[in-house]
């Protein structure tokens, strides 16, 4: 399988899995405060939005690039 077929597949997948969860998120933890014995963590969660279009747009490029239709 060459480079392009990989990629193809990739985008094609990547740009399935945003439409299906719509984003990512994960969670950071800091620390604010140690006295002595004891320690304070914050844990935060973050969310990055993927758009509905940047989904589609994903497939077709990768839909594209595997039909060989972008290609002269």
């Amino acid at each position: 399988m060459n480079i392009r077929k990989i990629v193809a597949v990739l985008l094609i997948v990547g740009g399935a899995l945003a439409l299906a969860f719509g984003g990512l998120s994960y969670t950071s933890t800091t620390q604010k405060a140690e006295i002595g014995p004891i320690h304070l963590n914050v844990s935060e969660e973050h969310r990055i939005n993927i758009p509905v279009w940047a989904g589609i747009a994903a497939i077709v490029g990768g839909v594209l690039l595997l039909t060989g239709l972008g290609r002269r």
